[in-house]
């Protein structure tokens, strides 16, 4: 991902839209994941290259995530492509987002049970200002779920919160904070792995001024953490729903922002598969850790410029 601010730029990946007003950082133009030099050649190809017909490794899982680019339309069309037919398989099915804030979710929930309108969805949640990317991104995996009468889950921490943490961090919250994020014990920040990840993103002219690099990792944490925690509820409450989360490529791939923590929270026994959307083709590169289970092409791999991989399990 490539953030662009008036003082200068950095590359990301795919840390998602409520950083941008925690640090300031402005005009977001993709939030595909982008590898930063320091990170080049250690990405593992997935399992396999996935399409419509190549969706059978998600059909047992607990969980899968969807990891997208916030502006690609054709993300967003094959989310619900891939979520259309995981249900048709196991209509046991809901929908994690990341677009929703936690104190919003009885407004979903309003919503799916058609007592309001989606214009009221959009002004009763405060779609425009805390998400903000186009309503018909979205609109159609709702109006899915609303028609199918499955859950859709309000994953996402407070920006008010993450704000707080990037600004002060942790030892700046007070009890009102942890009302609708995790305990401070379970905010993990110890995956030395995932922090050199996040923090990769900023080259030598990004960190000025007041900005702290700490603060802005255990912001990320405190997203991901909230995210698998509401993941983690729902799936305990209804251990025999399929859930898809879709949320960006940064806070799924290999698993360190998300999935591990949910796994931390429901155990390693836990069947989940990470699918990226549309990733760039140079991903396809030798490592010991897979990036992902499955790669999703809306066209053709070969027509982007990728043969398809397949490493097997």
């Amino acid at each position: 991902m490539v953030w662009r601010s008036r003082q200068f730029r950095l590359w990301s990946i795919t840390l998602g839209s409520s950083l941008l007003v925690l640090t300031t950082v402005a005009g977001l133009v993709s939030d595909r994941v982008t590898l930063p030099a320091a990170l080049a050649g250690t990405v593992a190809p997935p399992a396999q290259v996935a399409n419509a017909e190549r969706l059978k490794p998600l059909y047992g899982a607990d969980i899968v995530y969807l990891g997208e680019t916030h502006t690609s339309p054709a993300d967003h069309v094959a989310q619900l492509e891939i979520l259309e037919a995981l249900y048709a398989k196991n209509p046991q099915l809901a929908i994690g987002m990341e677009m929703f804030q936690r104190p919003f979710q009885t407004v979903l929930d309003e919503y799916l049970a058609g007592t309001i309108t989606e214009a009221e969805l959009v002004q009763r949640s405060d779609y425009d200002r805390r998400w903000g990317f186009p309503w018909e991104y979205y609109a159609p995996i709702l109006r899915f779920a609303k028609a199918k009468q499955l859950p859709v889950i309000a994953l996402n921490a407070p920006a008010e919160v993450t704000r707080k943490v990037a600004r002060e961090g942790l030892d700046g919250l007070t009890a009102a904070d942890f009302r609708d994020i995790p305990d401070r014990a379970q905010l993990d920040t110890s995956n030395a792995n995932y922090r050199r990840f996040v923090l990769s993103a900023f080259d030598s002219h990004a960190a000025h001024g007041n900005f702290n690099v700490d603060h802005f990792f255990a912001a990320q944490v405190v997203w991901d953490e909230t995210m698998a925690q509401s993941i983690a509820t729902f799936r305990r409450a209804n251990p025999r729903t399929q859930v898809v989360v879709l949320a960006g490529q940064g806070h799924v791939v290999y698993g360190y922002g998300i999935p591990d923590r949910v796994a931390r929270r429901l155990g390693r026994s836990l069947n989940q598969k990470i699918v990226l959307l549309n990733p760039p083709p140079d991903l396809n590169a030798a490592a010991e850790t897979a990036i992902a289970d499955l790669l999703w092409y809306s066209a053709s791999p070969l027509d982007a410029g990728a043969a398809p991989q397949n490493t097997g399990d």
